[in-house]
């Protein structure tokens, strides 16, 4: 089999043979197939597409290009949850916590942020010692013991994907369907868990920006976790607002904990209550949405939500008196006043993010370091009447030069009008395996 031939049909529009496409994972993870044929394959699919059963085989490929975590020895449907990444997206460490008040196991491997987009794995660094780098076994002690665990994506978590999506990001072919399914789900799938609930973003904060392409890349997940065995369920979910009012790691765990309280931003409290209540009616903790809705209700009334976030930071050798005496603000405050007065009729998240992005909060490149405390809390959101003057978000930083840049992006982000903008459904759409 030669790798001209298999670029050849796939630039002719052709479907790719189970056997032509594990040549091309197997050959290009082992060094065998040059970055240049690579990159042409990857453009093929990029302009000519793929079919579900190609998008499967590419998956399972990458997926058994390395480690698959083994959790059985945790008992339960042990339940996953992935976002395709947003502007103050703390959701998993919210719904993580409920769900193992609720008795569901969770045992999660997230990544760190990048651009506009948060980590979940940054955020947690925010806590003094937290340990995100743990061996399999303690990682699955934890999870026995807590019924939650954390981590970071082990180093041999599908190795191809690595490989695939670092050609991808400079050639201009990370927009392909096909290929951003299967790279989420194959990292996803060899993650071990039961199940997965997908939370796909969709508005000027996502990844994907109309609601049509984050539909079309829900199915295509939905349909890659089904042919693989799993439970998997999509929520496509808005993100032309940010989510709550704290952009930024700790201000984000600090909103987490004010959620986990009950005294959480609206919006964040009820998209995080609906994907705890999906996670918990994939593990079968109830028969029906409504009763998992109830279970997720009173794990934070009853303070049991909480007792599981302390339970893991403490296992993983986090400082847990910032989770109950707060954090430490950062150096530098500045509020950012409204110059008009009006509705806001709509706050870029993307452009919010960068806000954030510039006061020290985030990565412009992978090697960037962050400076936790950084970031944003929003005091009015889309929607809102403010009068000229009113305070609409403060600036968190330790350097003073650092705001300037930020508040010129954040004034980008704002539109004002004399009239309320139409509210948006929080969950647009909902793909399940029925």
């Amino acid at each position: 089999m030669h790798m001209y031939d298999v670029i050849t049909q796939k630039k002719n529009g052709l479907a790719l043979s189970e056997e032509e496409i594990r040549f091309f994972v197997d050959g290009f993870t082992r060094g065998e197939i040059p970055d240049y044929q690579a990159s042409a394959l990857l453009m093929a699919i990029c302009l000519q597409g793929m079919d579900e059963h190609e998008t499967a085989v590419l998956t399972d490929a990458m997926l058994h290009s390395g480690d698959i975590a083994d959790l059985s020895s945790i008992p339960g449907i042990k339940v996953d949850k992935h976002s395709t990444g947003g502007v103050g997206d703390k959701t998993s460490l919210v719904i993580g916590p409920i769900a193992a008040a609720c008795g569901v196991p969770v045992a999660k491997m997230s990544g760190r942020g990048l651009g506009h987009t948060g980590g979940t794995i940054d955020k947690l660094e925010a806590i003094p010692g937290f340990q995100t780098a743990l061996d399999p076994e303690s990682f699955r002690s934890i999870v026995r013991s807590v019924g939650l665990s954390i981590i970071g994506q082990s180093g041999n978590i599908a190795p191809a994907d690595k490989k695939l999506y670092a050609l991808r990001d400079v050639t201009a072919t990370v927009d392909s369907i096909p290929l951003i399914a299967s790279s989420i789900m194959s990292k996803k799938l060899a993650a071990g868990s039961d199940a997965i609930l997908l939370d796909v973003k969709t508005g000027s904060g996502a990844f994907m920006k109309t609601l049509d392409d984050s539909i079309a890349l829900a199915q295509a997940m939905v349909s890659i976790g089904l042919s693989s065995g799993r439970r998997v369920m999509a929520l496509v979910t808005d993100m032309d607002v940010p989510l709550g009012n704290a952009i930024g790691n700790a201000l984000e765990v600090q909103e987490v904990v004010d959620t986990l309280l009950g005294k959480g931003p609206d919006d964040l409290t009820a998209m995080c209550l609906e994907l705890a209540s999906y996670m918990l009616l994939l593990a079968e903790a109830a028969d029906t949405l409504d009763e998992c809705r109830a279970m997720s209700k009173n794990a934070i009334a009853n303070g049991s939500a909480f007792g599981k976030l302390c339970g893991m930071v403490e296992a993983q050798s986090g400082d847990v008196s910032v989770l109950k005496n707060g954090f430490p603000h950062a150096a530098v405050t500045v509020e950012y006043k409204a110059e008009h007065s009006g509705y806001i009729a709509h706050m870029d998240a993307e452009s919010v993010g960068m806000a954030s992005l510039a006061l020290g909060a985030g990565r412009a490149k992978i090697e960037d370091s962050i400076d936790y405390s950084a970031g944003i809390v929003l005091k009015k959101k889309t929607g809102d009447y403010v009068s000229a003057g009113d305070e609409i978000a403060l600036f968190f930083t330790s350097d003073k030069e650092k705001t300037k840049a930020a508040e010129a992006t954040f004034a980008a982000a704002i539109t004002m009008s004399p009239d309320p903008p139409q509210p948006t459904a929080t969950i647009q759409a909902i793909i399940s395996e029925k």
